[in-house]
């Protein structure tokens, strides 16, 4: 009897080739369809519908069994809130990161042990290994320009030994090539872009719905009012767009960006250069950590990290470790380091966790 493995299925290009690789491999696979939204089902901005219609598609040409589950409460609940409150403090959260570890690897992983199966499956570009410990350990993707390890640092040992991740030794460009040469509906189906649950729509039209506006002052370091703000949780830290200041007398033609948020008064901090002082951070404190292995790593080994999904890898050393707090002090200054995202740490191929940056 072959061994069962219930696949997370998006209706995306990336799960439907992972199902496919895996019933090459002789797993018996069932496609299980997530939806986490119910807010705005009969919207042009909801594209569940579709989502679903296209697995369904896959399914058919797969040859293999679908269902669908809703973990809309769970995602409200254990994704959503936080999402709220987080915005609300002034951080700038990363519900991606979040949702991993507790719908796709936690609610997902819970309802398909209950189907029985051995094994979880996703799209998701990534890899893993066993450490000498006999732990398992969560790999960068060969894909280094889709690798998705930093979205999944939050996982456990519990998460990630029954994981499976058939894409990890993949480029995107050979996905859609075997998704092509076997038929798959969706071989051409663009990426999907944002966050899951706000998709394609405005984002600051999206948050007030949730948050009621509070409009303030944008002022330089100096004190100079240069502007108005529409609220606080509309910007975050290095932002460009959206600031509406425009030339100022006596200003350079360099553009703004914004540098700080100070939540006592309401007050919106902006600079002028890609490069001012503000926008540069050579140490960092994070809280919140997750280590993958369940043990914390050698303080006095050297590490990189990310402090953003896109980010290059930066060299970097712990200053302070324990049960709460990750110090850091990178080689080089790092560029808008934001409050309420992830630092990621990594061990040359191996992503040993990290936090939220404080």
């Amino acid at each position: 009897m072959s061994t069962k493995v219930v696949v997370g299925m998006s209706g995306g290009v990336d799960s439907a080739v992972a199902a496919h690789l895996l019933k090459q491999q002789g797993y018996d696979v069932l496609g299980v369809f997530m939806k986490n939204w119910d807010d705005d089902d009969n919207t042009d901005h909801c594209t569940a519908r579709q989502d679903f219609l296209d697995v369904l598609a896959v399914a058919d040409v797969l040859g293999i069994e679908v269902e669908a589950v809703n973990f809309a409460a769970e995602y409200k609940e254990r994704v959503f809130s936080y999402f709220l409150a987080e915005y609300q403090a002034g951080r700038t959260p990363n519900p991606d990161v979040l949702c991993n570890a507790e719908i796709k690897f936690r609610a997902f992983l819970d309802d398909a042990i209950a189907r029985g199966a051995a094994y979880i499956a996703t799209g998701h570009y990534a890899g893993k290994g066993t450490d000498s410990a006999g732990r398992a350990t969560l790999l960068r993707a060969a894909d280094a320009n889709k690798d998705q390890s930093y979205f999944l640092y939050r996982l456990d040992q519990a998460q990630l030994s029954p994981a499976l991740f058939p894409l990890a030794n993949l480029c995107k460009p050979e996905v859609r090539e075997i998704a092509r040469r076997i038929g798959l509906p969706n071989a051409a189906k663009k990426d999907s872009t944002g966050i899951c649950f706000i998709g394609e729509r405005n984002f600051r039209a999206f948050l007030e719905r949730y948050l009621p506006r509070e409009p303030g002052a944008m002022k330089t370091p100096e004190g100079r009012v240069v502007g108005q703000h529409q609220g606080l949780m509309y910007y975050t830290l290095g932002q460009r767009q959206g600031l509406g200041i425009g030339g100022q007398k006596g200003a350079s033609e360099e553009p703004w960006f914004v540098a700080a948020k100070d939540m006592a008064t309401n007050t919106l901090v902006v600079v002028q250069g890609h490069d001012h002082p503000l926008l540069q951070q050579s140490t960092l404190a994070a809280g919140q950590l997750n280590w993958i292995a369940g043990v914390a790593p050698d303080p006095d080994r050297p590490y990189t990290a990310k402090t953003r999904y896109r980010q290059t890898d930066a060299t970097c050393r712990i200053t302070r470790l324990d049960a709460d707090t990750l110090e850091l002090a990178f080689d080089a200054p790092q560029w808008a380091v934001t409050p309420g995202q992830s630092v990621v740490l990594y061990d040359g191929e191996a992503c040993l966790g990290g936090g939220i940056i404080n």
